[in-house]
């Protein structure tokens, strides 16, 4: 089954776009089992798509939670992904510290540490481990969360949380692709004309791709107009979207 494509005109209405999808699986999942858990990633978009999150009014005693990957840097370093999170979301929600899962980066023994946080996903996520939500980013050399482009993270199929890298100067921790495929849903956001070449890519179901180990059968790409600028599905002299069944409104 082919990705569901969403095309938003730039990164502000994507960010928007983005948090009304979390916001709606996060009710329709705590009506359904009585909680929501989600695993966010990092980015400079999804920042904006935290602070819209932050405004929305939810039950968020009943909400955990997570990250799809982590720089191995310090606490409070800007390039560690908790630092957005924690500044554009959590520090404006009446959200309880142990529905937080931060990843225990810098824990002394990092191999203990993955153990740990793959036992922290399992505790909310029912007998399944079956996250509600994963949000992804896709990188223009088309990795997706902290798979990057030749390491074995990609096909890992025994583990949860692996540590990799380094990576564009840090080593990572990250969740692997069992645990992204397990969510009953996933929701990619990407932005930008330097992701069109990875967003094609994607589509087209790229094997050479790290992110091309995402399931697509219940995973939805909202996308803007730049990103999406290499996809023959859409109509580039009006910029709208085509008529075609894997497009969704």
């Amino acid at each position: 089954m082919p990705l569901r494509l969403e095309l938003e005109p730039d990164a502000g209405a994507l960010a928007f776009r983005a948090a009304g999808i979390v916001a709606a699986q996060a009710q329709a999942s705590i009506a359904d089992r009585g909680a929501f858990a989600v695993a966010l990633s990092g980015g400079s978009t999804p920042a904006v798509m935290l602070d819209h999150l932050a405004r929305r009014d939810l039950p968020w005693g009943r909400i955990h939670v997570f990250q799809v990957d982590e720089r191995i840097v310090p606490d409070g370093d800007s390039d560690r992904n908790a630092t957005d999170l924690l500044e554009h979301l959590v520090g404006r929600i009446e959200i309880p510290p142990d529905n937080v899962h931060l990843m225990p980066v810098t824990a002394p023994d990092l191999a203990e540490a993955c153990r740990s946080y793959a036992g922290e996903l399992a505790a909310p996520t029912g007998s399944d481990g079956r996250l509600d939500l994963v949000h992804l980013g896709l990188g223009g050399d088309g990795h997706t969360a902290s798979w990057p482009p030749g390491d074995p993270v990609a096909d890992a199929g025994d583990v949860d949380v692996v540590v990799v890298g380094p990576y564009r100067g840090h080593r990572r921790m990250t969740l692997t692709p069992p645990v992204v495929n397990r969510a009953r849903r996933i929701l990619w956001l990407v932005s930008g004309e330097s992701k069109a070449d990875a967003v094609e890519g994607l589509v087209a179901g790229d094997s050479r791709l790290p992110a091309s180990r995402v399931a697509t059968g219940n995973a939805t790409l909202v996308l803007d107009q730049a990103a999406a600028s290499k996809l023959e599905l859409l109509d580039h002299d009006s910029g709208n979207r085509r008529d075609n069944p894997e497009w969704t409104a």
